[in-house]
């Protein structure tokens, strides 16, 4: 299969980019999408050009690690799958394929297709530990949790934090990622020592990082590799909104409620 790629390279984050069009004229339908670039790469480091920088790791759509734009969608048109786990096959022979990275001014550009994700991990940071008591193993009925509880705190724990939910969203809005990783934590029995805090913390970090504001278009849902619900984001809002009213009012210096 013969492809033609428009793929972004940027050399440094204060540089300028531009799209760079490169013809595949012996793609195989069995390839990856991430393999089908190493053999780009492979091409250019032969004719002596620097390779596109693209994130990847585990390849197979666990880790999170991959991720860009390919024809204006967040890791393809083939839904619930990273680009790792996208293949050749799915595209037609003579396609022209536009590779770009998650755009967003808390998700800058490193290189080519590659993003600093850095703010991710510093929300997660900003949600502090989990209070467990150390020593030897409870039974497993100590701490009964509801079934609908448990699923829902599974599903949302499935989030690997690709960020395809923020480049999806017309606002670079980070709300679904977080509100999983609140979820997770606010549904079970050993997230409620810190559940009032965890919110606070993690949802003042990523106002802080620069996100945007959610309006609900549910892009970031459609997009999910993971299909994390929107659901999680309604959730956290509520818990928002309870730990606002439940934390204590801090004393001013005469006396009284600040």
């Amino acid at each position: 299969m013969k492809l033609t790629l428009h793929v972004w390279r940027q050399p440094s984050a204060g540089a300028r980019g531009a799209f760079e069009r490169h013809e595949m004229p012996d793609v195989s339908e069995h390839m990856s999408f991430l393999e089908m670039l190493d053999v780009l790469n492979d091409r250019l480091t032969l004719e002596g050009r620097p390779p596109v920088a693209f994130d990847s790791d585990c390849r197979e759509g666990i880790c999170g690690t991959c991720g860009f734009m390919i024809n204006g969608i967040a890791h393809g048109k083939r839904s619930l799958t990273t680009v790792c786990q996208l293949h050749m096959r799915e595209f037609e022979d003579g396609e022209e394929l536009w590779l770009e990275p998650w755009r967003s001014t808390a998700f800058p550009v490193v290189r080519d297709l590659v993003v600093d994700r850095g703010a991710f991990d510093r929300i997660i940071a900003a949600g502090g530990y989990v209070s467990v008591n150390t020593g030897s193993a409870r039974d497993a009925n100590n701490l009964p949790v509801p079934k609908p509880d448990a699923d829902a705190a599974f599903a949302a724990a499935a989030c690997i934090g690709c960020g395809a939910c923020v480049a999806a969203c017309k606002n670079a809005s980070a709300m679904l990622f977080v509100s999983a990783k609140v979820s997770q934590l606010a549904l079970l029995p050993q997230g409620q020592v810190e559940r009032t805090e965890r919110v606070l913390n993690m949802v003042q970090q990523m106002d802080s990082e620069g996100f945007g504001n959610c309006t609900l278009t549910g892009s970031c849902e459609a997009e999910c590799p993971k299909q994390i619900s929107v659901e999680n984001i309604a959730r956290m809002n509520r818990e928002h909104l309870r730990a606002v009213l439940v934390k204590p009012k801090p004393i001013d210096s005469l006396g009284g409620a600040g």
